[in-house]
């Protein structure tokens, strides 16, 4: 283990091969297996550091150049496709590029598509009501909705507060709200007998 190991987390790595790039870039493409747009792939591969944004253009190029990687049309929006020989050399050298940045590559990834499938099933909105904020969230699934509830907050900073902890995992919350309400029991008051009057 080197000295600096011990101050260094993994978060602050980052990879600057060309080669190493290319290899990751083929091997999340091959994981998430689904149609991604270079917009898309841009904020997954840069927006936590783990590629440097100008090396990671640079590396798109050489790909789109050699045939690694193209663009394919899909309902009018650019999407990128891997070859077949990308494919089978992400299966090949994966393990050339340290295991940290592809946990890091597909984690971000995997978060992009939550956040994005959210944002689609998900609508928090935050209007001004008298003295004070309505927090409307509304969670859907296609064409029905399953649920549309208002919160109350006093000022627009607990209403901000509010729509953020919503945001961050809707689902979980629409399971709390089901789970409350399934388990809500009718109110009995406690009888307490008085001895003295």
């Amino acid at each position: 283990m080197n000295s600096f190991d011990r101050f260094t987390s993994p978060e602050m790595l980052s990879l600057n091969d060309t080669y190493a790039v290319k290899i990751l870039i083929c091997y999340f493409l091959r994981q998430i297996n689904r149609p991604i747009t270079p917009m898309q792939l841009t904020e997954i591969a840069t927006a936590d550091g783990t590629v440097n944004y100008f090396l990671f253009s640079e590396v798109i190029e050489q790909m789109l150049s050699s045939g690694m990687l193209s663009l394919v049309d899909i309902d009018g929006e650019e999407y990128y496709s891997l070859s077949e020989s990308a494919k089978s050399g992400a299966d090949d050298f994966k393990k050339l590029v340290p295991k940290v940045f592809r946990n890091r590559i597909l984690s971000s990834g995997l978060k992009f598509f939550a956040r994005l499938k959210n944002d689609n099933d998900v609508k928090v909105t935050i209007t001004e009501q008298g003295k004070g904020y309505l927090v409307g969230c509304t969670c859907k699934d296609g064409d029905y909705t399953l649920m549309d509830l208002g919160l109350y907050a006093p000022d627009l900073e607990q209403a901000n507060m509010l729509a953020d902890k919503i945001k961050l995992n809707p689902a979980d919350f629409y399971g709390k709200v089901i789970d409350f309400a399934l388990g809500n029991e009718e109110y009995k008051p406690e009888t307490v007998e008085v001895d003295e009057l």
